[in-house]
């Protein structure tokens, strides 16, 4: 599984500020992040639906025409009508981007049912793949190392995965996973059924308590027993949580390099200090990223 010869891409995430007030904060992240040359910075959509997504239009603009990166744009349809999509599309087109993660996205936490055109992010991937004007788009997915939370079982999980992938994806990027061989299983299932397009692992640096809880219920990440005993020693301090925290995504990205992983995507909460703590780190213990 070692590929010695293989360069590991680095990714970053960011996403809009609750408040539009405070976008600017935003620049001040991607100008450091531009330091550390990701392959690209992918923006998460702006809560609240369409008129939200003005915002990761405005980023990504940013991104790719002032900060000089490729930029992903997030892009989740459980709410959007086709005409919406349609003209999110066309927005994120105009300023030169056309790299989407298309997601579901997430349901309403009261149990409400959108009132979208599309249920499921293969549905949009179809959907852009459907226009002329978008046929150099290039279509990112997600995938879950312990299976999507609504999938009742690992056969499921890997069939609409793979009906995903043919909807026309060039490549996946991971959820969160706090052990490498919860990932490198779920590896190993995606390639035994023939989903060969590149994957990306998605690593989020734990810096404090707050983020722990709201991990396991949201994205329904297990965490590992050493993982948990060094967090529950330090969670009261902050300087330690920092540096603990860091080490242990360091850890997991070099085991990931060495196994020859396609890519690190690092969930970088807005927070280029440990973007770059750890991308400097990796790069001293291997030399190279």
């Amino acid at each position: 599984m070692s590929q010695d010869n293989k360069k590991t891409g680095w990714t970053f995430e960011i996403f809009p500020p609750r408040r539009t007030a405070n976008i600017s904060s935003i620049y001040c992240t991607l100008a450091d992040l531009k330091k550390l040359k990701p392959d690209f910075i992918s923006v998460t959509y702006g809560a609240g639906g369409i008129s939200q997504g003005s915002q990761t239009v405005e980023i990504v603009n940013a991104v790719k025409n002032h900060y000089d990166m490729d930029a992903v744009a997030h892009m989740p349809c459980i709410a959007l009508t086709k005409a919406d999509a349609e003209q999110q599309l066309r927005a994120f087109k105009n300023v030169g981007v056309n790299k989407i993660l298309a997601l579901r996205g997430d349901l309403p936490a009261d149990g409400s049912i959108p009132q979208g055109e599309f249920k499921h992010a293969d549905e949009l991937v179809r959907f852009i793949h459907s226009f002329d004007d978008f046929s150099d788009f290039k279509v990112y997915a997600a995938c879950y190392p312990e299976k999507h939370p609504d999938s009742p079982d690992w056969e499921s999980d890997i069939h609409y995965l793979k009906q995903k992938v043919e909807s026309g994806v060039d490549g996946l990027i991971s959820q969160l996973f706090f052990s490498n061989k919860t990932f490198y299983d779920f590896m190993d299932r995606i390639r035994s059924a023939g989903i060969d397009v590149p994957v990306e692992a998605g690593i989020m640096p734990v810096i404090n308590s707050r983020q722990i809880e709201r991990m396991v219920q949201l994205c329904k990440a297990s965490l590992p027993e050493k993982f948990c005993c060094v967090m529950n020693k330090f969670s009261d301090n902050p300087d330690a949580m920092f540096e603990i925290g860091c080490a242990y995504a360091v850890d997991q990205v070099i085991d990931l390099v060495a196994h020859g992983v396609d890519g690190i995507h690092l969930y970088t909460m807005n927070n280029p200090a440990v973007a770059a703590r750890i991308y400097g780190s990796v790069k001293a213990v291997i030399g190279r990223v």
